[in-house]
């Protein structure tokens, strides 16, 4: 605020911000339903395939968490190709959910979505740097209240939850093995860490979670 030419830098940035929406859009009209891409300060970013252990883990998070909620009808989950298009950037996270009054308002046709209640992001060699960096701050910023991150190669996963009072996110704890995690936005949602990882262990807790 002391900086003397803060009404050129103000300006700067204002057109930098024009010139970003003009992006933004054109990455709307471009995108597709087969192509997974991220728009995020400005810049289209392109994700390469992942590796098996990746896209099992969250083909287990998703059948877990998905079968949950709706046997519950506590709202929505989606998996990868769900735009969650926040006030600056676009993510495609690898798994989601929005409780019932958000989910309420969703159409068949929508294809851009409000910011979740829980977002899940498996890290990959590609992904660790923004998951862990911009994402961390973005989800945040625009009141994402839980956030895993899950690492398939050490088999643990990061819980964070929003603190209110700072906007920032706090590790409520890092869960391995039979470790139980204990979904914060899920209301009854708890598993084996173990779960999200091996197929054995997902289909005794998918039984588990179905039969309560």
């Amino acid at each position: 605020m002391k900086a003397p030419n803060l009404p050129q830098l103000i300006e700067q940035a204002q057109r930098a911000l024009r010139e970003e929406a003009r992006k933004r859009q054109e990455f709307y009209a471009w995108l597709k339903e087969d192509v997974k891409a991220e728009f995020i300060n400005g810049q289209v970013v392109m994700h390469s395939p992942v590796k098996e252990r990746h896209w099992t883990a969250v083909g287990n998070i998703y059948r877990l968490l998905s079968s949950f909620v709706i046997k519950n009808k506590l709202g929505r989950v989606a998996s990868e190709k769900a735009l969650v298009a926040l006030k600056r950037n676009d993510y495609e996270p690898d798994v989601c959910f929005w409780k019932q009054e958000k989910a309420a308002q969703f159409t068949a046709d929508q294809m851009k979505f409000p910011a979740p209640d829980l977002i899940v992001e498996v890290l990959s060699k590609g992904t660790a740097r923004i998951d862990r960096g911009i994402k961390f701050t973005d989800y945040a910023a625009n009141g994402v209240a839980e956030y895993w991150i899950v690492n398939p190669g050490k088999q643990l996963v990061e819980q964070y939850t929003l603190d209110a009072a700072t906007n920032e996110y706090a590790l409520i704890n890092t869960y391995t093995g039979q470790d139980i995690l204990t979904a914060q936005q899920v209301n009854g949602f708890a598993v084996s860490t173990l779960s999200l990882f091996d197929e054995t262990a997902n289909m005794q807790a998918l039984a588990a979670l179905l039969s309560t």
